[in-house]
């Protein structure tokens, strides 16, 4: 797998984490949380892709999606929901659940976090916590945030539920939930910044972990990446972005044919390598835009376009307007 490209996609995306909620759970209790989208604006402002994520400190339940069969959690896990699903954590499967009201996240989302929530006998208590030696189970809960356009091949190349069970991932991962707890439990100076960075790496870990559960045969981007040909030429692609590359090259420096490349990274991609290609220097300039005054003449020619013309042209296909216009419109936006 080339992890260079899985990061590269990282850094561009934006990625962000925060930890919301620390949850105890006792006797039989079942909850339901909204769809992302639904809370988006109060937990991950400006992100347009919203990820909910448990880690199971202590104790155990299931978690589910509709449509999927449910999941068994135990300590050390850590379960995210990749598309932004409704979804159910219960200590037994098909209980009735309670809906955590969207409403209510909007009226705490200025509350000092991470907000202690009880379920404890059906009954939701927000702004406590029982004693953990007195839980049955304790969750940490939180947020992760990317941007999905102009180009993001990784979100859609994850399953609506990614469940990473304790014995699957690093030794570390352990520790860090603990320290997640602890922080949760009992916030100190820095504790919003350390949960934040913890959330981040559970989720990158949780995705590297899944990547090295693919079954052999399996397809997408993220496949794409652990393929001895594919992997290749998406680490040149995302290597040297600006380099006038034909497929024919591609191809050459991947080990392949020309053909034999085109039809290998459709099977894997969904989409031909020049395509991606395109795209990919498009989220590479949208970042540009976003983060740096570099005028447009400059940014295209970073990205591998000699004519700013032809870059605006590429750009408004991808985002729908003029890359001056779109910065104008994301400035406004902050």
């Amino acid at each position: 797998m080339s992890q260079d490209t899985l990061s590269d996609v990282l850094r561009t995306v934006r990625l962000r984490g925060a930890v919301f909620y620390y949850v105890s759970y006792r006797d039989r209790w079942a909850a339901e949380a909204p769809p992302a989208r639904e809370i988006a604006a109060a937990v991950m402002p400006g992100a347009e892709h919203v990820i909910e994520y448990h880690l199971v400190a202590k104790g155990n339940g299931w978690a589910a999606v509709s449509g999927l069969n449910p999941v068994r959690l135990a300590a050390g896990d850590i379960v995210l929901f990749p598309q932004g699903d409704a979804h159910v954590l219960s200590s037994a499967p098909e209980l009735p659940p309670q809906r955590i009201d969207a409403n209510w996240v909007f009226e705490t989302r200025d509350q000092p976090k991470p907000i202690p929530i009880a379920f404890h006998y059906g009954v939701e208590q927000p702004g406590t916590t029982a004693p953990v030696d007195h839980a049955d189970t304790v969750l940490v809960c939180g947020f992760i945030g990317c941007d999905l356009r102009p180009f993001n091949p990784l979100i859609a190349a994850l399953p609506r539920l990614l469940h990473i069970p304790a014995a699957r991932a690093g030794g570390w991962v352990g520790r860090v939930i603990e320290q997640a707890a602890a922080e949760s439990r009992a916030p100190g100076p820095g504790s919003d910044a350390m949960l934040a960075r913890i959330s981040e790496m559970a989720f990158v870990d949780a995705v590297r972990r899944y990547v090295e559960s693919l079954p052999e045969p399996a397809g997408g981007w993220l496949a794409g990446l652990r393929d001895r040909y594919v992997g290749r030429a998406l680490a040149l692609l995302h290597e040297q972005p600006a380099t006038p590359w034909t497929l024919d090259e591609l191809g050459r420096q991947a080990g392949l044919s020309r053909s034999a490349l085109h039809e290998r990274f459709v099977q894997f991609v969904g989409q031909p390598p020049m395509q991606y290609l395109t795209n990919w220097r498009m989220q590479l300039a949208s970042n540009l835009l976003r983060s740096t005054n570099a005028n447009v003449a400059s940014i295209a020619l970073e990205v591998g376009y000699d004519s700013e013309a032809a870059f605006a042209r590429a750009f408004k296909r991808a985002v729908g307007m003029p890359p001056a216009a779109w910065r104008r419109a994301e400035s406004a936006a902050r």
